[in-house]
C-alpha cells in the first residue's frame, strides 16, 4: 500500500516539470514521430506511441511488440481511415533500475501530452506505469489502450478509491485488450488445486502494484478450492540472496510456491535461490504469472526455472497463430521480416491494442477527444473475428474500458523454452 502512495506522489510531482532523463529515456525505437501537426485536429498525419520498458530483462520482450507493431502498420499501409499513423515509442525504463521506472513514467506522460501530434497511447506493460501516467492523459482527453496491464483498479473497484481516482475528467481515457488479475490469480489457483494437486502453497510477491494484486487474487481462490496459504512475504527486489525466505519457508513444509511479480525484480535469484534450498520443480512445485513470461534470453534459459508453470492472461502466439487468419498472417509476415517469431505472447496482443486504437481513429475527426469518445461513447468499438489478430471478436466495453475476453494460459517452461500447456477456463 506504501507504494501506491509513493507513486501517486511522484505523479503529481512530475505533472509539474519535465526531466532531462526522461526526454532521454523516450526516444524514438524503432518509428518516428510527425511534425506536421494533427492531434488537436487538421491534419492527415497522426502519432500513435508506444509507451515500453525497452532495457533490462524486457528489451527482447518490448522489441518484438514494437516489431510486431510495425509489421501490422506496413500491413495497414499505416492509414487508419483518412490519416496516415506514424509510431512514436517510448521507453518508461532506466539502464540504472533495468526496469520501468516511476518517475520516467510520469515524464514519458507529459511528453505524450506535450506532443500536439499524439493522439493515442499503446501501452504501459506494467500497471503501476499506467497508474502514473493514465490521470495526465485524462486530464487531456487522451485515450491509452493496454496490451498487458492486468491490475484490475485500473478499470474496477479493487483498492481503496479504485478506479475513480486514476479519471479525474469523471470520464474515461483507459482501455485493455487483455484480462485482469481477478481472473489470472483466479486460474492459476485452480489449475493449481486440480491439475497439480498441490495443498501447501507459499506465496511471495515484488512489493509492487502488480504483483500484490496477482498475488492477492491468487490467495483468495487457493482459499477457496482448499489449498492452504503459508504467508504471503513481499521481497526486495535489491536484495543480493533470498535463501533466509526459502529456509523459513521449507520449514513449513511447502508443496507450491506462487511468485506474485514480475521477472525484472531480480527474478532470476528468486528461481535461483528457490531451487538452492527446495529443490526442483518436481519436488516443490513453483509458479508464476505473466509478469514471468517473455525472457527468451534469461529465464528461459536458467536450469533452476525448467519444469515452471506460468500463467498468461491471454492466449499464447502458438495457439492464436493455428486459428489461422489475421494472426497467421502476421506472424509469417514478422518471421519473413525477423527471422524468428517474437519472444513475447503479447506481440499478438500489443498489435491488437493498436486495431481498436486505429479504428477509433478512423471513426474520429482526427482530435484526442474525438478518438477518445470513439471507444467510450455509442457502439463503441468492435473488432470482428475475422480481422482481428487474436481471432476472435474484440469489443471494448463502452463503460469500463475492460475487453469481453477472459482467456488464460497455463505455460510450461520446458527445454528452454515456455510451452503452451493448456488453456483455463476460470470456473
Amino acid at each position: 500500500m506504501r507504494y501506491r502512495a509513493i507513486t501517486a506522489a511522484l505523479a503529481a510531482v512530475a505533472v509539474t516539470a519535465l526531466s532531462v532523463s526522461a526526454c532521454k529515456s523516450s526516444k524514438d525505437a524503432g518509428g518516428g514521430g510527425s511534425t506536421q501537426g494533427g492531434g488537436n485536429g487538421g491534419s492527415k498525419t497522426l502519432v500513435v506511441s508506444s509507451d515500453l520498458p525497452a532495457q533490462g530483462a524486457s528489451h527482447d520482450e518490448t522489441q518484438s511488440i514494437i516489431n510486431a507493431i510495425n509489421v501490422y502498420l506496413d500491413q495497414v499501409h499505416h492509414k487508419a481511415g483518412k490519416y496516415t499513423i506514424e509510431l512514436k515509442n517510448y521507453d518508461d525504463s532506466t539502464a540504472a533500475k533495468g526496469a520501468w521506472d516511476e518517475a520516467v513514467c510520469a515524464s514519458n506522460a507529459q511528453l505524450h501530452v506535450a506532443n500536439a501530434n499524439e493522439v493515442a497511447v499503446m501501452g504501459t506493460y506494467n500497471s503501476g506505469c499506467a497508474k502514473i501516467e493514465v490521470p495526465v492523459l485524462n486530464a487531456a482527453d487522451m485515450l491509452m489502450v493496454s496490451h498487458g496491464n492486468t491490475n484490475p483498479g485500473l478499470t474496477k473497484t479493487w483498492d481503496p478509491g479504485e478506479p475513480a481516482k486514476y479519471y479525474p475528467s469523471g470520464k474515461r481515457n483507459y482501455a485493455r485488450v487483455i484480462t485482469t488479475d481477478d481472473y489470472q490469480g483466479a486460474a492459476a489457483a485452480q489449475f493449481a488445486a486440480q491439475d497439480l494437486k498441490v495443498k501447501r502453497c507459499a506465496v511471495l510477491n515484488d512489493n509492487q502494484t502488480y504483483g500484490q494484486g496477482v498475488a492477492q487474487a491468487f490467495i483468495t481462490e487457493a482459499k477457496k478450492q482448499g489449498i492452504t496459504i503459508l504467508g504471503n512475504t513481499a521481497f526486495d527486489a535489491k536484495q543480493p540472496s533470498y535463501t533466509a525466505i526459502f529456509q523459513k519457508i521449507k520449514s513449513q513444509n511447502p508443496d507450491c510456491i506462487y511468485l506474485g511479480a514480475i521477472y525484472d525484480n531480480n527474478g532470476g535469484q528468486v528461481v535461483k535461490d528457490k531451487f538452492s534450498v527446495l529443490g526442483d520443480n518436481t519436488k516443490v512445485k513453483m509458479m508464476g504469472p505473466d509478469g514471468y513470461t517473455g525472457y527468451p534470453s534469461t529465464l528461459d534459459k536458467q536450469p533452476e526455472a525448467q519444469g515452471m508453470y506460468m500463467s498468461f492472461a491471454g492466449l499464447s502466439t502458438e495457439q492464436l497463430v493455428k486459428g489461422g487468419g489475421a494472426a497467421a498472417a502476421l506472424i509469417t509476415a514478422y518471421k519473413a521480416k525477423y527471422g524468428k517469431n517474437p519472444d513475447t505472447n503479447y506481440a499478438l496482443y500489443g498489435v491488437s491494442a493498436v486495431q481498436v486504437i486505429l479504428a477509433a481513429i478512423a471513426k474520429s475527426d482526427g482530435t484526442r477527444e474525438s478518438v477518445t469518445s470513439q471507444v467510450f461513447s455509442g457502439a463503441g468499438i468492435d473488432i470482428p473475428a475475422d480481422q482481428s489478430v487474436l481471432g476472435k471478436e474484440v469489443k471494448i466495453d463502452t463503460q469500463t474500458g475492460d475487453t469481453n475476453n477472459k482467456d488464460i494460459s497455463i505455460l510450461l517452461m520446458k527445454n528452454n523454452q515456455e510451452t503452451f500447456f493448456k488453456a483455463q477456463p476460470v470456473q
